[in-house]
């Protein structure tokens, strides 16, 4: 059997006890899992410092001497702090426990050499450290100089198992691992990409000599890890593409020209050219297209997915457009009328809300081919809707539906053999490290401009203390005409406590604004009541919308031009950019004020501050995903991604992401199926993957 399949439990200093506390604090239950448990942090142990140069100030320090006395003081009945006197020559300090006195005292002797590791403070005019770390010199002598750390958790710590005893156990397992381990990435990608074996690079990331030994492990283990993920996520991809193929539309017809020529509002953006040459490209391939489009609010996504819809009616097929919410499908379905004009194209909407004949006469228009283009919600995937020749589909807001939903899109093709071809619209922007990992099976495109003559929403920070001044500003908005949103944060954790706040916030702006209309819209209410109040608010019935982040998506009211957002500190950077592209989408100047108390922790004042700097949203997000990590980015939440990243880190290793995707690549395009004998060892691996803890199905 694989030594590294074996059970924890059988390793020197672990048993049953401990064994059940790593995995269930860890998920520890193999030799393999103890050496992939990564150290979070290295401290260099390099240098030594005398005691006659120590501040209070200073990060970790190393210091080497000996005990001259220890001292106990009586703190209660049942609590001792014991304090040794350390010198090594040069000056005192003093040594302190609060909970394990009377075993430092039984442990550590009078006089003897010790290496003392700590952060160094001062009480009564006296350097001191508290619960030092220490070990005789004969011990550290033959000790590395960068110190691994490893992350555990209170329990553990309770239990006799700190950082230390992690760190011991990892020592004792490399040292029973007298093979090297075996490699599991071929020679020539290793001799390509100059990257340690993997052997040398296990041990050297547990116990590294130096930081550039370390470097270069954390490299080779990352780009392992990374371009494993890409060469399934790809391998995929290739396997879908060949499984299906998609309608061929190589027919610029008379609904496209004709809309270009007579209907098109302005002149397209560089950007949206560049996206509808691949679009293109695309669909007369003959693979089924799969594209993100990515673009900030008011980019003119919808515009491009109009224009690719124009291009599958022209070629003999219908197209359908999926929304997340009923507001939303009905902006859609106004949208794409009001860019048509007079064209013969028939557009029909499917709701909850259409029903009995209504929706007797769109099902059969579907099948008989009359109606040309559905826009719809979740209703769009039911059984019972049924299309002629369904050719294209449009998701927007791809995160808001499930891979199980939209692949029901893709059974309505009467065409088993030929898929709809599939675009998937977000206003999120997504880092593009982030973007190959969560949708590497995807083709990415960018909107990256904004139509001219939008001008910028100009943002600014508010605090809390002077309401009073925003309300007047507020209060002469409306009274030339404009409209507002309030936003309150609802989180999932303290659900009643926030509804609460909006409710009494509600009635506070009730009070503040006499002489406007309100309207209040939370994820509590019931569907008909929210959608009324929402309807009441896009007809300028009300002045003011106060609500929860319900309307970060789905809300076009080009009147409003103010975006408040009350205790903006709870929410992320992503989610912020998202309700402030509620405004700004009318020719007037738009405004987003975030509130906030004067306090704040250095990473909030910074999401801030990057709101206040910019609206490029690419921008934000990239600043979000280092503040925040993969994930957060939704705004709430998330246990993790659907694959757990035990070494690389989507946010920082860039690089390695698209190194990792560039080696993927080449080698998928030489060989999808990975049949080459060179190719044997990364089949091996990919089988071994999918059956390890990594949740392969759900990347794919």
């Amino acid at each position: 059997m694989d030594i590294l399949g074996q059970d924890i439990m059988y390793l020197p200093g672990v048993g049953p006890n401990r064994k059940k506390m790593l995995s269930a604090e860890l998920g520890i239950q193999t030799f393999g899992d103890l050496l992939e448990y990564f150290p979070y942090k290295y401290v260099d142990r390099s240098k030594f410092y005398h005691v006659s140069e120590l501040t209070g100030d200073m990060p970790f320090v190393q210091v080497m001497g000996h005990i001259l006395s220890f001292e106990k003081f009586e703190m209660s009945r049942r609590k001792v702090r014991v304090v040794a006197h350390f010198t090594d020559g040069t000056g005192l300090m003093d040594l302190v426990w609060f909970n394990y006195g009377q075993s430092a005292i039984t442990k550590y002797k009078i006089g003897q050499q010790y290496v003392v590791f700590g952060k160094p403070g001062v009480f009564n005019n006296r350097i001191q450290v508290v619960h030092p770390e220490m070990e005789s010199t004969e011990a550290t002598q033959s000790s590395l100089n960068m110190k691994p750390y490893y992350n555990t958790t209170d329990k553990m710590k309770a239990g006799g198992m700190p950082s230390q005893g992690v760190e011991r156990l990892v020592k004792t397992l490399l040292e029973r691992l007298r093979e090297p381990l075996a490699e599991t990435l071929p020679p020539f990608i290793t001799e390509q990409r100059h990257l340690m074996s993997r052997d040398e690079a296990m041990r050297a990331v547990h116990s590294p000599q130096d930081a550039r030994q370390l470097e270069r492990a954390r490299v080779r283990l990352k780009f392992e890890e990374l371009f494993y993920i890409q060469l399934n996520i790809l391998r995929y991809a290739s396997d879908q593409r060949r499984k299906h193929s998609g309608y061929v539309f190589n027919r610029i017809g008379v609904l496209f020209n004709d809309f270009y020529r007579h209907c098109l509002p302005f002149e397209l953006t560089g950007a949206q050219k560049r996206v509808m040459h691949e679009i293109r490209a695309d669909v007369c391939s003959g693979r089924q297209m799969n594209r993100l489009l990515q673009g900030d609010v008011g980019s003119g996504k919808t515009l491009v997915a109009l224009m690719s819809m124009l291009i599958a009616l022209d070629n003999g097929c219908q197209a359908c457009i999926m929304a997340p919410t009923e507001i939303l499908a009905e902006q859609h379905l106004q949208t794409i009328s009001d860019f048509l004009g007079n064209l013969p194209v028939r557009v029909e909407l499917l709701t909850g809300v259409v029903k009995g004949k209504r929706r007797r006469e769109v099902l059969e228009g579907l099948l008989d081919g009359s109606v040309h283009i559905l826009v719809g919600t979740h209703a769009v995937i039911e059984d019972t809707v049924q299309f002629q020749r369904l050719g294209l589909v449009v998701i927007d807001e791809q995160h808001r539906f499930g891979v199980a939903q939209r692949a029901k899109l893709w059974k309505k093709s009467p065409i088993p053999q030929s898929l709809p071809h599939v675009l998937v619209m977000t206003a999120t922007p997504i880092p593009r490290t982030l973007a190959m990992t969560l949708y590497g099976d995807l083709d990415v495109s960018v909107i990256d401009e904004l139509p001219p003559g939008r001008k910028p929403i100009q943002t600014s920070h508010v605090i809390d203390t002077r309401m009073t001044s925003l309300y007047d500003g507020m209060r002469r908005q409306i009274r030339q005409g404009r409209q507002i949103y309030v936003v309150f944060p609802l989180i999932e954790e303290s659900e009643k406590i926030d509804l609460k706040n909006l409710e009494q916030g509600f009635e506070v702006l009730c009070q503040a604004f006499p002489e406007f209309r309100l309207s209040k819209v939370h994820g509590r209410m019931k569907p008909a009541e929210k959608e009324e109040e929402m309807r009441r608010f896009v007809s300028g019935e009300t002045q003011m919308l106060v609500a929860t982040t319900v309307i970060e998506v789905g809300v076009n009211v080009p009147n409003a031009s103010v975006m408040v957002i009350l205790d903006a500190q709870r929410f992320g950077l992503s989610q912020l950019h998202q309700l402030r592209g509620r405004v700004g989408r009318g020719a007037d100047q738009s405004f987003c004020i975030l509130v906030t108390p004067a306090k704040l922790s250095e990473d909030t004042r910074k999401r801030i501050d990057i709101m206040c700097e910019t609206n490029d949203g690419f921008r934000i997000a990239e600043a979000d995903l280092k503040l925040r990590g993969p994930g957060d980015l939704e705004g709430t939440q998330q246990s993790g991604m659907a694959f757990d990243l035990k070494i690389a880190d989507i946010a920082r290793d860039g690089q390695l992401v698209q190194m990792a995707r560039d080696e993927a690549q080449q080698i998928i395009d030489r060989d999808p199926t990975l049949e080459l004998p060179q190719h044997q060892l990364l089949r091996m691996r990919l089988k071994q993957l999918r059956k390890g803890e990594i949740n392969w199905s759900e990347i794919s």
